[in-house]
């Protein structure tokens, strides 16, 4: 079964069901090449069509739209707000046109869904039209980037939860280390002796750091230009809509959200998600720092470090009978790849934005989604999979504390850098060793 619908470029044919129309219709036939569509973001999908819904606020209140279509757009956003309409959206996120597809995907839904809720039928648009009715005082430009915003805000708040936990997990595993002596390692060469417990209180410190200013980047996000339509003028949309769009988004959403101090900047400038991008970069860098010296720390059993002992999870490889490879930090590290190219997209995105509006918005958005999203599923497993079943090999440790350079650098504190550079002109490491013991015996 199915309906047609027309516009300048001709008719096409569509689903019966389908709750979007022509111009969602020609965004995928021109513009896909990602293989994904936009009802693989739900975030994303909850954001704009509270976007429509605030907006929809707004026009009643200015009295721009009659209170009967307000009312059935408003239950229609609150409609696609559970998801039960996501496999409607079916626009490449990634398509060119600033995100012109998005935009019309939802409009195009929503509208559906109200004229059905007054009694009308898919496809018609009376008396709720798509561009007039739904999208009325905004244009792309603002919706859009509005509903990023949103959306990378609420992921983020599920990031950090999951952050903070990693962070607890190894500061407590710190503290249990604390007792285990070993050795240290500048340059992979064996230095002087330490706590175990002391590297895991770095790797937490470091991880505070970063995530903390990852959450104050996210918080510079709540800034946004819904009212500013295409450029930042506002043009478009009335004086009435300005005055109390940001109010009614503020109710619909329950975020404390504002406008950008200069409207025209917001529609030329991206740089608070490529801010936040950047941020998830140089965690990624950290994480995978962090994922390196596990694997180190953990390596052998027989021929390597050998200081920590990972969870086995399962079978790493087809080849050795009772091989276990180190593959929770290993995904880690993968993640944490992709999460750095996807940051030279978004960072490409902001120095490809060109006069008085950024078309490439989009692209950073959604990649800044992406990775904030196998940041969390990576990060989790990392967590529960491996940090909190983390043991030392405490027979190990010690034999690395009682190597020669910690032997060497005990004698130093107590004879000078001089003299012990000649003792080991002129002696062996044995020698050495047994001079060590007797300062030892004798104290």
């Amino acid at each position: 079964m199915t309906r047609f619908e027309e516009d300048a470029f001709g008719k096409v044919e569509l689903p019966e069901d389908a709750l979007y129309g022509i111009q969602t219709h020609r965004s995928v036939e021109n513009l896909s090449f990602s293989g994904r569509s936009l009802r693989d973001y739900p975030d994303y999908i909850i954001a704009l069509s509270e976007v429509k819904q605030a907006a929809a606020r707004a026009n009643e209140r200015a009295g721009t739209l009659p209170r009967s279509l307000f009312q059935a757009i408003e239950e229609a956003c609150e409609e696609l707000k559970t998801g039960c309409h996501d496999e409607q959206f079916i626009v490449d996120p990634y398509h060119g046109g600033g995100s012109i597809g998005s935009n019309m995907n939802m409009n195009e839904v929503v509208a559906n869904l109200a004229n059905e809720i007054l009694g009308g039928a898919w496809g018609g648009y009376r008396p709720v039209h798509p561009a007039d009715h739904v999208n009325a005082s905004q244009s792309t430009s603002d919706a859009c980037h509005t509903a990023l915003r949103i959306a990378v805000i609420r992921i983020a708040t599920r990031l950090s939860e999951v952050l903070w936990r990693l962070i607890d997990e190894i500061e407590r595993k710190g503290i249990e280390l604390l007792e285990v002596r070993t050795i240290t390692r500048t340059c992979l060469q064996d230095g002087m002796q330490d706590s175990l417990g002391t590297m895991f209180a770095g790797f937490a410190q470091g991880l505070r750091r970063r995530v903390g200013q990852l959450d104050l980047s996210v918080k510079a996000l709540r800034a946004i230009n819904l009212g500013g339509t295409v450029i930042g003028s506002g043009v478009g949309a009335s004086k009435g809509y300005r005055v109390h769009v940001l109010d009614a988004l503020n109710e619909v959403t329950g975020l404390s959200l504002r406008h950008r101090d200069d409207l025209y900047d917001a529609a030329q400038n991206m740089d608070d998600l490529a801010a936040v991008s950047s941020e998830l970069q140089l965690l990624s860098s950290m994480l995978i720092k962090i994922a390196k010296d596990f694997r180190l720390l953990s390596s052998g059993p027989e021929a390597g470090f050998g200081e920590l002992r990972l969870p086995a999870v399962q079978a790493g490889s087809s080849f050795f009978p009772g091989k276990i490879n180190p593959v929770i930090p290993e995904t880690l590290i993968q993640c944490c790849f992709q999460v750095i190219g996807l940051d030279r997209s978004v960072q490409a995105s902001l120095e490809h934005g060109e006069l008085n509006l950024n078309v490439w918005e989009g692209l950073a958005g959604f990649n800044v989604m992406d990775a904030m999203s196998m940041l969390h599923r990576a990060v989790t497993l990392f967590t529960d999979k491996c940090v909190v079943g983390i043991e030392a090999d405490g027979d190990k440790c010690r034999a690395m504390s009682n190597s020669f350079i910690p032997i060497v650098v005990a004698l130093k504190e107590r004879y000078g850098y001089l003299q012990v550079s000649q003792w080991l002109k002129e002696e062996s490491i044995e020698e050495i060793r047994r001079r060590y013991e007797s300062e030892v015996n004798e104290k």
